[in-house]
C-alpha cells in the first residue's frame, strides 16, 4: 500500500506544470547541480571537463523505454564519446522523497553505470525551462560541446536516421571544438 500511494504521489507531481517543447540548438545549457547514483555530485556542464557529451534526460519513469533504445543504438554504432542519463525530478515533494526515489533506481540499474547517471532535483525547473516538457514519455537527446553548448537536440522518440545524425555531429564537432 505504501508504494501504491508514493507511485500515485510520484506521478502526480512530477512534471506536472506544462511547459512547452524548445529547440535550445547553439544555447549554453544552464549549470545544474545533481547527484549520482554512485553518490558524487556534479555539476553540468562544468564538471564535464571539456569533453564532448551527450545527455540522456527522462522527465518521468517511462521515459527509460525510449533511453534504453537511445543507449542500444549508441552501443551499436560504438559511440566514443562520455553519455549520461539524467533523470529530472520537478516538485517540492519528489525533492523530500530524493533518497528514495535513488534508491529504487539503484535496484534496477546495474551498479557499474550508476556514475553515469545523473537525478537533478533542484534545478530540475532549470532543465524544464530549457526543452519544455510537452510529451515527457520522450527523452531529451542532448549533444553538449566541449564548452557546454547545444549541438544536437532531438525530443521525437528514437529513430534510426535520428542516431544517424547524432553520430555525424558528433562526428563533425569533434574536429573542430
Amino acid at each position: 500500500m505504501k508504494y501504491l500511494v508514493f507511485t500515485a504521489l510520484l506521478a502526480f507531481t512530477s512534471c506536472s506544470h506544462k511547459v512547452p517543447n524548445k529547440r535550445p540548438i547553439d544555447s549554453v545549457f544552464p549549470s545544474v547541480s545533481g547527484k549520482a547514483l554512485d553518490n558524487k555530485t556534479w555539476r553540468i556542464p562544468e564538471d564535464l571537463n571539456g569533453k564532448i557529451a551527450l545527455l540522456l534526460i527522462g522527465y518521468k519513469q517511462n521515459s527509460q523505454f525510449d533511453i534504453d533504445r537511445w543507449l542500444i543504438g549508441l552501443d551499436m554504432k560504438q559511440a566514443s564519446f562520455n553519455i549520461f542519463e539524467i533523470p529530472t525530478v520537478s516538485g517540492w515533494i519528489p525533492s523530500l522523497l530524493s533518497d528514495r526515489i535513488d534508491e529504487g533506481m539503484r535496484s534496477g540499474i546495474p551498479d557499474d553505470i550508476w556514475n553515469v547517471v545523473i537525478t537533478v532535483y533542484d534545478d530540475a525547473d532549470k532543465i524544464v525551462a530549457f526543452t519544455g516538457n510537452e510529451n515527457p514519455l520522450n527523452a531529451r537527446v542532448i549533444l553538449l560541446s566541449k564548452k557546454g553548448k547545444v549541438i544536437f537536440f532531438h525530443d521525437e522518440g528514437f529513430s534510426v536516421p535520428d542516431l544517424n545524425r547524432l553520430m555525424l555531429e558528433a562526428k563533425e564537432i569533434g574536429a573542430k571544438d
